[in-house]
């Protein structure tokens, strides 16, 4: 199978790193517009060759669109246009209702499978692909009724062969819960680092003070701005009431402490605690699926 990936970041790069090491595919074309990427990815044994997306689309089996959800929207209806006959298209976006909106009358919707890996770090370009990335994470796919038998199953094995664990969703509640579990955290970071920075002039207070926990904290906070904004647009409704609930309990905390109300706030954190049910429950793959 010839596969093209095109965006050799964080997630196209692991992709291929993975598909590589597991033989899934014969042949690894990357396409990424940024040329430095490209020379990166190909330096780094990320892919076997590079093309140009016309090239890319004619001639791959198998077609991964890893770009900003923004891009994915643009990108999608020219690929299935243009892509050969019995190809599959998959893309990897973190929001999922926009994209599949733009493609839900295209004549040939059933060869695109709508997912989304959630899987990732802070990093990004090709320099910050790794190796078992996905293992033991949650693949969302969306909308498989819309999907040929044939695309749905080789898009399957291929998380499989990533070590996924696959979840099906419709792309609505999709963008509602990846709002809550996702996109807020990562708000939460931007907005620490920007609190932390803009109180700390001195940035060697910073470097002496910043232990473990502020570290895991604002992680995310180094996360690229030109991804991140783009799904912030697509997904704002949601985003936008996950911040409103955040807010609540924020508010929840500081009078608690305004009013130095102990009792109030162990309470609080009594409650957050039980979150500890919910993250020791999220399913692991005991055993990593090959083909």
């Amino acid at each position: 199978m010839r596969t093209a990936i095109i965006g050799l970041g964080l997630i196209g790069g692991s992709i291929a790193l993975d598909l590589r090491k597991r033989g899934f595919s014969d042949e690894l074309i990357g396409v990424d517009k940024n040329i430095k990427n490209s020379e990166k990815a190909l330096e780094l044994g990320l892919v076997d060759r590079i093309a140009g997306l016309d090239e890319a689309i004619k001639i791959s089996d198998l077609i991964i669109l890893s770009v900003p959800v923004s891009i994915i929207v643009e990108l999608l209806p020219y690929i299935l246009s243009n892509m050969k006959k019995g190809a599959i298209l998959t893309d990897v976006g973190s929001t999922k209702e926009a994209i599949c909106k733009s493609v839900e009358d295209h004549p040939n919707r059933q060869c695109y499978v709508s997912s989304h890996p959630m899987a990732g770090t802070e990093n990004s370009g090709p320099e910050a692909a790794l190796v078992d990335l996905f293992n033991n994470k949650t693949c969302i796919i969306c909308d498989i009724e819309k999907s040929n038998k044939k695309a749905l199953n080789v898009i399957k094995k291929m998380y499989a062969c990533l070590g996924m664990r696959i979840v099906y969703m419709e792309p609505a509640e999709h963008d509602l819960h990846t709002a809550y579990v996702s996109h807020l955290s990562h708000i939460t970071s931007f907005a620490l680092a920007n609190a932390v920075l803009e109180k700390e002039q001195d940035s060697s207070a910073i470097f002496n003070l910043a232990g473990g926990g502020f570290e895991s904290t604002a992680r995310l906070g180094k996360s690229s701005p030109e991804m991140w904004a783009p799904i912030f647009n697509h997904n704002k409704e949601n985003i936008s009431e996950a911040l409103d609930l955040y807010i609540k309990h924020i508010s929840m905390f500081k009078k608690c402490i305004d009013e130095n109300d102990s009792e109030g706030y162990i309470k609080l954190m009594r409650n957050a605690n039980s979150i500890r049910r919910v993250l020791n429950n999220i399913p692991k793959i005991k055993k990593l699926i090959t083909l």
